[in-house]
């Protein structure tokens, strides 16, 4: 099993979406003996934000471009087939202000591409290509924001990801959520460990 493991938060040793993608990815490696880890770090390593010089080479490879314009060529066309390859993907979702780290976003960017994991039909309508992959999040939010919460309606990063997940085709997350994390030690231990029961439940 080829597993994609992404993470994007910028706290380090001190994420929680660090802590409990690392302990999906274990959780499911001791499932079975053939899971090949490829692992991802938006934030150590980030992804170039895309541009319209980007998009244009993209639809030009045989024009002579710079030397940092081929790096950025590269780096897509790893991001997208490291993606293409995975049969499952983990996912730490930090959550700033309302939203997924920008790191996350330009990931996003480089794996939603037309023709190789969407398109449009003949009739226009959208059909997504990349709906066999098993994909888990494991979120982690500072407040409250599940649907039961007055900030429901500002939670843009789980709904977000399960947007953009749908739009390749991807309808089915499965999410690990650790909310109140800053509100309190008793809040984040409480969290965290709720999260991992769940994560304990795993199977590959």
């Amino acid at each position: 099993m080829k597993l994609l493991h992404i993470d994007s938060s910028i706290l380090g040793d001190h994420s929680v979406s660090r802590m409990l993608s690392a302990e999906a990815v274990a959780r499911l490696a001791s499932e079975r003996d053939d899971v090949v880890v490829t692992y991802r770090d938006l934030a150590a390593d980030p992804i170039q934000h895309l541009s319209g010089a980007y998009l244009g080479a993209l639809q030009n490879a045989d024009a002579q471009h710079s030397e940092a314009m081929r790096a950025d060529l590269a780096t897509g066309a790893a991001v997208l087939e490291e993606f293409l390859a995975a049969d499952t993907i983990v996912i730490g979702v930090a959550f700033y202000n309302y939203t997924v780290p920008s790191q996350l976003k330009a990931w996003i960017d480089r794996v939603l591409v037309a023709g190789q994991t969407f398109r449009y039909t003949s009739e226009g309508k959208l059909e997504g290509l990349a709906g066999g992959k098993r994909v888990i999040l494991t979120v982690a939010r500072g407040g409250f924001y599940g649907a039961d919460t007055p900030l429901a309606g500002v939670e843009h990063g789980e709904t977000y990801m399960r947007a953009a997940l749908g739009f390749v085709g991807i309808h089915d997350p499965e999410v690990v959520v650790a909310e109140g994390i800053a509100t309190g030690p008793d809040a984040r231990t409480t969290a965290i460990e709720t999260a991992k029961t769940h994560i304990a439940t795993l199977t590959a």
